[in-house]
């Protein structure tokens, strides 16, 4: 994972996941934040969690906006909007847009994204 080595601006705690395929757990996809030089490979759901937490861990400052749909290099898939509104006690609430479907949800922990996740992309 390459981090930025600039300042970025509080707030950039919405990342977008690409999923191109998904079974059991086992995604093949990609993460984009404005805190990362570029997408990063996603495998699975607790890789995706972990990542996120990390990129968490490193706010402090303001926001660049993503744009609506990832860079050139992230193939065609599903697209989802996961953003992070609070963390308290180790736990997250936020949203989670799915772009395809215009549809979007509330999440209030990890635990619950992982299920929300899972449930959309198992089907």
């Amino acid at each position: 994972m390459m981090l930025r080595e600039k300042m970025i601006p509080c707030q950039s705690r919405e990342a977008i996941v690409t999923v191109l395929s998904y079974h059991n757990g086992i995604m093949d996809g990609w993460l984009l934040h404005p805190r990362l030089e570029k997408s990063e490979k996603i495998q699975s759901l607790s890789q995706l969690v972990l990542l996120l937490n990390s990129l968490i861990d490193l706010e402090g400052c303001p926001n660049r906006a993503l744009p609506l749909v990832p860079r050139g290099d992230v193939k065609k898939g599903e697209i989802f909007r996961i953003q992070i509104l609070f963390r308290e006690h180790y736990t997250w609430q936020g949203r989670l847009i799915w772009q395809e479907e215009n549809r979007e949800t509330v999440f209030h922990s990890a635990i619950e994204l992982i299920q929300l996740l899972d449930e959309i992309l198992g089907e």
